[in-house]
């Protein structure tokens, strides 16, 4: 994300030591994913940067109506696109050549990773250990959880003995991974509203990783001016007061144990590991 990229230049330039980056792939084109391309491109000046073809013209042009960062409210850094990764197409990469999946559900033109030879899967944020990325189609009233199923179901047929997840650690027990993450599908195709007031608080918990601490009238500037939460309030929790429902996503949040607040101050907290 743009507030670590320079931990997140660091981090690269420790893995590589001395040599070069020549090449940068986006999975998908969310802020969490792709927010460290700028810094990236200004360390390495002839990498080249790969994204989504469904996302390429938007990020070539930076049209920021099609791109996700306004309606999320988070921040990028805009960055220069070289090419698209195309779905059908092969790329070497190093020792390996990687197979490009479709993998829409979480997001639309979302892409998956594949190492045929050694079955290594770079799975971005369709699979996770435990779960999967919030199905944001949805957020818009559109119809994705059948496409989460298929992408799991995409999953499952690729066979990985390895996989690297957009998020948490890499793991190897698939089966489990694809049981826990079609119960908890399972459990959103049941009650949309769970998966709405869950992908509420994920974009308000982000807010919190990106400011530390906040007032909770800027909260709610925040949340006002933020397009998905005023769609999510509209389409599942519109019998109540918008504030009213940010209040509800906060206090949630406390209850869990990811935020504080003391004498109006919200403060993000992190787990104990």
């Amino acid at each position: 994300y743009t507030t670590h990229e320079a931990q997140t230049s660091l981090l690269v330039r420790d893995a590589l030591t001395a040599e070069p980056l020549h090449q940068l792939l986006n999975t998908h084109l969310h802020s969490d994913h792709c927010g460290g391309n700028r810094i990236l491109q200004s360390v390495y000046p002839g990498i080249a940067t790969l994204v989504p073809a469904g996302c390429f013209d938007a990020a070539r042009r930076w049209d920021e109506s099609l791109l996700t960062f306004q309606a999320t409210g988070q921040q990028c850094a805009s960055f220069a696109v070289s090419a698209a990764l195309r779905v059908g197409d092969t790329l070497s990469i190093g020792l390996r050549d990687w197979q490009i999946h479709a993998a829409p559900g979480h997001d639309p033109q979302a892409v998956l990773l594949f190492a045929p030879e050694d079955r290594i899967l770079i799975s971005a944020d369709a699979l996770w250990e435990s779960g999967f990325g919030v199905v944001f189609p949805e957020l818009e009233g559109q119809h994705a959880f059948d496409e989460v199923g298929q992408t799991l179901d995409l999953i499952e047929s690729l066979d990985p003995v390895l996989i690297i997840p957009g998020h948490g650690r890499v793991f190897s027990d698939l089966r489990g991974a694809l049981e826990r993450a079609r119960s908890r599908l399972a459990a959103f195709i049941a009650d949309p509203h769970r998966h709405a007031f869950y992908a509420a608080k994920v974009l308000l918990k982000f807010k919190l990783l990106e400011a530390q601490e906040m007032p909770w009238l800027a909260v709610e500037n925040w949340a006002r001016q933020t397009p998905y939460l005023g769609l999510i309030h509209d389409l599942h929790f519109r019998q109540t007061p918008f504030d009213g429902w940010v209040r509800i996503l906060l206090d949630a949040l406390k209850t869990s144990g990811a935020a504080r607040e003391i004498d109006g101050q919200i403060m993000n907290i992190e787990p104990l590991r």
